[in-house]
């Protein structure tokens, strides 16, 4: 039995005119405007198309690997104990900093070309494994850099706040005041960042610190995000909500009782299933409640290589329904329309309405809940983007 096609807006038979770029028409072919005509020149057969997909929250450059972690998790080691003990963030970051300009690019380049042979075209990618000047500001350009090598948007995310390194362990404090704040200048200044984040845990920053930060974005005129409620209640989400910030991420420990509050804000709950599927957590985010909220919610990999070493747009969208039960309609909204919201690019990216970028992608599927069902290939047929179409 097929599932309902009503809900997805879905046309059986589209057409989508394009000029310049961009949507200008989108509809039933037979109410095609004559004047449109000629900017439809292509069949794609009976196969469906969507808007290309967005990975709203990635880490994708690093050095090394987290396996022995994994291996120590298995064996009943927790998160958090194993980040006290010297290992998780700074076991990479140690790596990061050793590795040259070409081990990084190339690395993030494999794991990019994943993420595009599964339909994406927008990646946010963050800083966070360099913890001083110099090595954020160099993830920063190798992140730009991307852009340049693959037909994809890259937005970057000042994440220096994302744990303590050796030489400023027990004074996160100074460190904000020496590197995360005097090198989110500097990044703005070279042009490098387009929004900043934070991680929000009793073993990273506090709140009253990262709203430090966050007034330092602030004034700077950036957006600001934050990697929040993933391991405990530290109310995170509600300073988002202070700063008008684009979204919170994680979210497992999100109180019920924030939610109205947080929805009200109009910032997106960013899910990644990735990670509680990685690290075998147990809580899950308060879907229902940010549901009857009315909050935007995104999907997104947080590919990285302690938490969520997984680079599969289609495998967080099968997780995000079978292990915090959104449907797979949301799940394609958090990967199109949602995540575009998270980013700050609503309105062009994520979704085929007339006025957007033509960003598809065709797929070898006779349903949209198939993307959700099917795990370990890609039913992608083609990826088309705006500059072909321009």
């Amino acid at each position: 039995m097929q599932p309902s096609k009503s809900d997805y807006g879905l046309i059986d038979t589209a057409a989508i005119a394009v000029r310049d770029g961009r949507i200008v028409w989108v509809g039933d072919i037979q109410a095609l405007p004559n004047q449109y005509c000629d900017y439809v020149n292509e069949s794609l057969g009976q196969r469906l198309v969507t808007p290309a997909l967005i990975d709203c929250h990635t880490h994708l450059i690093f050095g090394g690997n987290r396996a022995r972690e994994f291996e120590m998790r298995l064996n009943g080691a927790s998160y958090a104990e194993i980040s006290k003990a010297g290992g998780g963030i700074v076991s990479t970051v140690q790596e990061t900093r050793a590795a040259s300009d070409e081990e990084l690019l190339q690395g993030a380049i494999a794991r990019l070309d994943n993420l595009i042979a599964e339909g994406v075209s927008v990646v946010e990618i963050k800083s966070g494994y360099g913890l001083n000047i110099a090595d954020e500001m160099r993830m920063l350009r190798i992140a730009r850099k991307l852009e340049t090598l693959r037909p994809v948007k890259v937005l970057t995310t000042w994440l220096a706040a994302h744990a303590l390194p050796p030489e400023y362990r027990s004074k996160p404090n100074d460190y904000l005041s020496e590197v995360a704040i005097p090198g989110l200048r500097q990044a703005v200044k070279e042009g490098i960042v387009d929004a900043v984040d934070g991680f929000c845990e009793s073993i990273a920053f506090s709140a009253a610190q990262i709203e430090r930060l966050f007034e330092e974005a602030q004034s700077l005129g950036l957006p600001v995000k934050l990697h929040a409620e993933q391991l405990s209640d530290q109310k995170g989400a509600l300073l988002v909500a202070k700063y008008a910030g684009l979204s919170a991420d994680h979210l497992e420990h999100l109180s019920v009782d924030d939610v109205t509050k947080f929805a009200e804000s109009d910032a997106v709950a960013v899910m990644l299933p990735g990670a509680f599927y990685t690290l075998g957590e147990t809580k899950v985010p308060p879907i229902d409640a940010l549901r009857s909220a009315g909050a935007d919610m995104a999907v997104a990999t947080d590919c990285n290589p302690g938490s969520s070493p997984i680079s599969s747009i289609l495998m967080v969208m099968n997780i995000a329904c079978t292990q915090f039960s959104m449907t797979p309609e949301e799940a394609l909204a958090g990967t199109t329309r949602c995540a575009a919201k998270a980013l700050g690019l609503q309105g062009d990216y994520g979704v085929i309405d007339a006025g957007a970028l033509a960003e598809f992608a065709v797929w070898n599927v006779q349903h949209p809940a198939e993307l959700s069902y099917w795990v370990g290939s890609s039913p992608l047929h083609k990826r088309i983007s705006c500059e072909e179409t321009a």
